[in-house]
């Protein structure tokens, strides 16, 4: 039981990741961004490739995110200079991103495996700590790179530029208004959650030992229902309270569907059942004012 909780809690640390870089276009700059169901395995395309390729797992990192936020200015750039709509500029992305991925593995699918010479971070620390239980080790690392990854992002949105970001969704015409160019805050805030989308991606391949192309179906949903659920358990306003909410929304978010797919098993649920899932808890999430406001004037 200790160990299905840990790895349950470890998968919503490694999506946690992910939900930041959804937090960033969803929350700060209001741009429903589908490009994240291709910049996912992206990250995770292109760090199999350098691994493959002979370089070390830092480096595959280092690329990973460059590449996500690559993907993420593409998106940019097609929604403020050629004024296409926010969410056809992330689906053209995404429907580019499938081949671009494609053709990085070579193949469909790729296996990371420790047999075939890949050290991930993953092996790298559990050899460094020889005595410590690997579940110990992955759980202990997670928790420390997304503390480091949420105090970055907390100071970077009170700078003058993540302020820009956030203004910019809340009111872009004030926000130009004031001689800053709303046009350059989303590239960066795009290309900034994109980067940490596919950073997830590329610590997932490694947590998995495997990439597969469509491992970037539904991760937006996902993404998005982490968010919803942190706002609904935790309240507050301030930059610090808003990601801790997307974290703790996470790690809730994927305890709740292991053990809702752990009991589903006994009445036929199966793995593939976890889209219908998601799908249907944000959906009533997002239902929920709506029905209560109806009902409640009933």
């Amino acid at each position: 039981m200790r160990e299905f909780f840990l790895y349950s809690v470890q998968e919503g640390l490694l999506f946690g990741i992910l939900a930041l870089g959804v937090f960033i276009t969803f929350r700060c700059l209001n741009f429903p961004d589908l490009t994240v169901d291709g910049s996912y395995p992206l990250g995770a395309a292109v760090f199999a490739l350098m691994m493959y390729r002979g370089y070390g797992p830092v480096v595959g990192v280092v690329s990973a995110l460059a590449a996500g936020a690559l993907a993420g200015l593409f998106t940019g750039i097609l929604h403020t200079f050629s004024r296409i709509p926010a969410l056809l500029s992330g689906i053209l992305t995404m429907i580019c991103l499938y081949s671009i991925n494609l053709r990085i593995m070579g193949r469909p699918n790729i296996s990371l495996s420790e047999n075939l010479g890949h050290r991930t971070i993953f092996v790298i620390l559990r050899d460094a700590f020889p005595t410590v239980p690997e579940v110990y080790v992955r759980f202990l690392f997670l928790c420390a790179l997304l503390v480091v990854l949420k105090f970055l992002l907390d100071a970077f949105l009170q700078t003058e530029i993540g302020l820009s970001i956030r203004a910019t969704g809340d009111n872009e015409t004030l926000v130009a208004t004031q001689g800053i160019n709303p046009d350059d805050m989303k590239l960066i805030g795009i290309s900034l959650s994109n980067a940490l989308v596919a950073l997830s991606g590329a610590m997932f391949a490694q947590y998995q030992s495997f990439v597969d192309i469509n491992m970037g179906i539904g991760m937006v949903i996902s993404g998005l229902a982490s968010v919803i659920v942190g706002e609904v358990l935790l309240r507050g306003k301030t930059i610090f309270m808003m990601t801790l909410q997307v974290i703790v929304g996470s790690v809730v978010y994927r305890l709740a569907t292991a053990v809702a797919l752990n009991w589903g098993y006994s009445i036929g649920f199966k793995p593939y059942d976890l889209k219908l899932f998601t799908g249907i808890l944000v959906i009533i999430i997002l239902s929920f004012p709506v029905l209560k406001e109806k009902f409640g004037k009933a």
